[in-house]
């Protein structure tokens, strides 16, 4: 493979995942860190993220640490708020607040929260949240008044006072444009999610980004994006036939999701989105991953040997993106070891 020519390579962030429960996180976080990772995330599974975050906050001293993502609409402005303060605290300045929306079947039947307007109430919980870090900071008067979120109360006794570390960074998961819009109108970074594609990044993506940076008067500069990448790789042949199929398997669960149809529509692929629910809601899992043939598992996922990946990613990246999250669905710290030694080799 020729050599890559790069304009940011150097400086790109490494992340991975930190797929334990709150009791083997820590643990895991150390490993991470000593390894070289520049951030590591929890996300919002069978786990409370922010507990699990916690814990890796205590067992580690220099990665970023961040929620991908904890869901916005189950929760509010201000306990969002308070949580992300006290990691901030706890961290020393190493959080990154990473929201994301869900879809609504999950935030009104399992959540039993309210659904409407996701773009536009997101936009207004970022706002909402940090207006009452400014009251924090400052001691001003609280008076946060929206169509979703109203938050006009704010004595000195339940005040932190200013953050002395500052107040973290808002990243904002986003698939389709108008979401990814608002992240880059209001929020400091986009979490750009696995279920895209290159097509997909250069004509929904990176126009929507540029699209709310523009309406909020930002710079590119100003703004970070982290893509997490499907990856397919392995130390052995059973570890990359494992990680194949769960790669299968992931594209057609969010392939399912009627939310994520743009990233199918960029490649005619729509029809599948109607294929893939009406197997989802029938429960038969095998016969939906079946569904991926090997134009879109490529399209989708990086695969390979370390070394390969290492270049594909690269390559797929550089130059677009601040931070890159090789999805692996594997906790096995020997193989995101010898991939992040690869990358860092090609980062000289």
């Amino acid at each position: 493979m020729s050599k890559i020519e790069t304009s940011k390579i150097n400086t790109l962030k490494i992340d991975t995942s930190l797929m334990f429960d709150p009791v083997r996180v820590g643990a895991m976080a150390a490993e991470l860190e000593a390894v070289g990772f520049d951030g590591a995330y929890t996300f919002e599974g069978q786990n409370d993220p922010f507990i699990s975050l916690a814990a890796a906050a205590m067992n580690s001293q220099r990665m970023e640490l961040m929620t991908s993502i904890a869901v916005a609409f189950a929760r509010n402005p201000m306990s969002l708020a308070y949580q992300a303060n006290d990691l901030q605290l706890l961290s020393g300045g190493r959080f990154i607040l990473g929201l994301g929306t869900q879809v609504k079947a999950h935030i009104v039947r399992r959540f039993n929260m309210p659904w409407s307007k996701p773009a536009a109430r997101m936009r207004e919980m970022v706002r909402a949240i940090k207006a009452i870090w400014e009251s924090w900071e400052t001691g001003d008067r609280l008076q946060f008044e929206g169509e979703f979120y109203r938050h006009t109360l704010m004595s000195p006794t339940f005040s932190p006072g200013a953050n002395p570390h500052g107040t973290p960074k808002i990243y904002i998961a986003g698939v389709g444009p108008l979401m990814t819009q608002v992240a880059a109108e209001v929020g400091e970074g986009l979490f750009v999610h696995p279920f895209h594609t290159p097509e997909s990044l250069a004509r929904v993506t990176l126009p929507a980004v540029q699209s709310g940076l523009d309406s909020a008067g930002k710079q590119r500069s100003d703004f970070d994006i982290a893509a997490q990448a499907i990856t397919v790789t392995g130390l052995n042949e059973e570890q990359l036939a494992a990680a194949e199929f769960s790669a299968r398997s992931q594209i057609a669960f969010y392939a399912s999701t009627p939310a994520y149809l743009p990233v199918l529509a960029v490649h005619g692929w729509e029809a599948l989105q109607l294929e893939a629910n009406r197997l989802s809601k029938e429960g038969k899992w095998a016969e939906m991953a079946a569904l991926i043939d090997d134009d879109m598992l490529h399209t989708f996922a990086v695969i390979g040997e370390p070394a390969q990946v290492a270049q594909k990613l690269m390559q797929r990246f550089d130059g677009k993106v601040e931070r890159v999250s090789p999805v692996i669905y594997s906790a096995d710290t020997a193989l995101l070891s010898t991939l992040l030694e690869e990358i860092r080799a090609l980062q000289g």
